[in-house]
């Protein structure tokens, strides 16, 4: 039996599943004599939404698979074990309290409603635990911006000049040499892909875009930087929808917390110093802050943002025609652009920002469907799911920024090549018909559900193209 004075921890990996810059993991190793560690999947969230698809689906699955799978294996590298919870943490972690007699439990610090009504009912069933929380989601530390959150700005530039002035991101922590693991604890394996409903088939074919894990993430970012030194460009590509160089990649592992977004910044300085400092790193950088500011600009409106009329209490009338949520979801709307993006993620889970504004902006203002429809399918596919990045950039789109043309910008960003990759039917179609085959009356792809005026400006332009 140990004596009270002695710590023993438990830490609770979430959604920072890495060594590297991890401060529940530095502190727990420094205050407990022994330490376990435990990952819990939700078994509910991969169940199935009331709008008929799956909250969670096989590549998000796979992706978290991996990245748990190389978190377990870094772990055993300093001594530690990873004990994996198939059902749920309010199951799984009180089990191991009872099991091994866990004083304090160390993880990171949530924000959003359905992690902190878990946390609730954790700490209301472990009355004698201790709990402690660290946050560790953002580029800024949120004690260390010029705002509290119930004032934090309406406007991201009245958020980010005095949050660039007058805050500076803290320094990353290193990787403890040695965890002081807990004895006998059984290492279990990631569950299977059966006990959450999924096939074989489904399993075999999913096809994340990029391997989950913290060993990917790091390597992402050299080859994104010192490697291909791509970084320099990165203004100047990031509105291109397909390939691994236009863009860094790095949200995939920035969802799971693979990698943290100081460990970027303090690349990104380096890069600067050693290689180049252009636009291209400034704005490598506004996009953490930018992410920074959804996060803390979604904590400030909390259930809101998941709301139909939004923090903003706007009521629109959606028309919500389920065969034209059918067609998006699967990608046979008529309108290349769009299917070639909404394929695209569905086959590999993820999609560019220049797709994800054209298929958010096509849903809302052309087929007037409830955004939240949109920012539930995208929550259901997306292995780079952020919820403040997917429901905060959803609301923006239903109700903050200008109607974006799906057509022009097929020609302006030249996807031939791109759609005829994602939409096999339309793959020997010329540069003209590949953009408009409505047009010219092309067999076996879908007829779109509509053609509108506004478009018509840029049906014209595309006939002019030269083939």
């Amino acid at each position: 039996m140990k004596t009270p004075n002695k710590k023993r921890g438990l830490i609770w990996f979430k959604n920072d599943l890495r060594l590297h810059d991890n401060e529940a993991l530095v502190i727990a190793q420094k205050e407990c004599n022994e330490v376990i560690c435990c990952f819990c999947l939700e078994k509910s969230n991969f169940e199935n939404h009331s709008l008929g698809f799956r909250k969670a689906d096989i590549n998000r699955f796979k992706f978290l698979e991996q990245s748990i799978s190389n978190l377990k294996a870094n772990l055993k590298l300093i001594g530690g074990q990873l004990s994996i919870g198939a059902e749920s943490a309010l199951i799984t972690i009180p089990e191991l309290i009872q099991k091994h007699q866990i004083t304090d439990i160390y993880a990171a610090e949530e924000y959003a409603s359905y992690e902190l009504e878990l946390i609730r009912k954790l700490k209301q069933a472990l009355p004698e635990t201790s709990f402690h929380f660290f946050w560790e989601k953002t580029l800024y530390h949120k004690d260390d911006i010029p705002f509290s959150i119930p004032k934090i700005p309406l406007t991201s530039k009245a958020y980010r000049i005095p949050a660039g002035k007058e805050s500076e991101p803290r320094k990353t922590f290193d990787i403890p040499k040695k965890l002081n693991p807990v004895k006998k604890v059984i290492v279990s394996r990631f569950p299977s892909y059966k006990d959450y409903g999924f096939s074989a088939g489904e399993y075999k074919n999913a096809r994340p875009f990029v391997k989950g894990g913290e060993d990917a993430a790091l390597e992402r970012l050299e080859y994104y930087t010192f490697k291909s030194e791509e970084l320099t460009r990165y203004r100047w590509s990031r509105n291109q929808s397909d390939g691994m160089d236009y863009s860094s990649k790095f949200s995939p592992y920035l969802a799971l917390g693979c990698i943290s977004a100081r460990e970027i910044y303090e690349k990104v300085q380096l890069y600067e110093k050693e290689i180049k400092k252009n636009q291209s790193t400034w704005w490598l950088i506004f996009e953490l802050v930018w992410r920074d500011y959804f996060t803390f600009k979604s904590m400030r409106f909390g259930e809101a943002i998941f709301k139909s009329k939004g923090y903003k209490n706007k009521n629109y009338q959606w028309e919500n025609d389920p065969g034209k949520f059918k067609k998006w979801c699967e990608g046979k709307t008529g309108i290349p652009f769009i299917d070639a993006h909404m394929r695209q993620l569905n086959q590999t889970g993820y999609m560019s920002n220049r797709g994800r504004v054209n298929c958010a902006s096509y849903f809302v203002h052309d087929l007037k469907i409830d955004w939240t429809w949109g920012a539930a399918y995208f929550e259901s596919r997306l292995i780079d799911y952020d919820v403040s990045s997917n429901w905060m950039n959803w609301h923006m789109q239903a109700f903050e920024i200008w109607y974006t043309n799906p057509v022009h910008q097929s020609n302006k960003y030249k996807a031939q090549e791109f759609i005829r990759h994602w939409i096999p039917e339309l793959k020997k179609a010329n540069d003209m018909e590949v953009l408009i085959p409505w047009e010219f009356k092309l067999k076996g792809y879908p007829k779109p559900i509509a053609i509108y005026q506004k478009w018509e400006r840029a049906i014209n332009l595309i006939k002019k193209i030269r083939i």
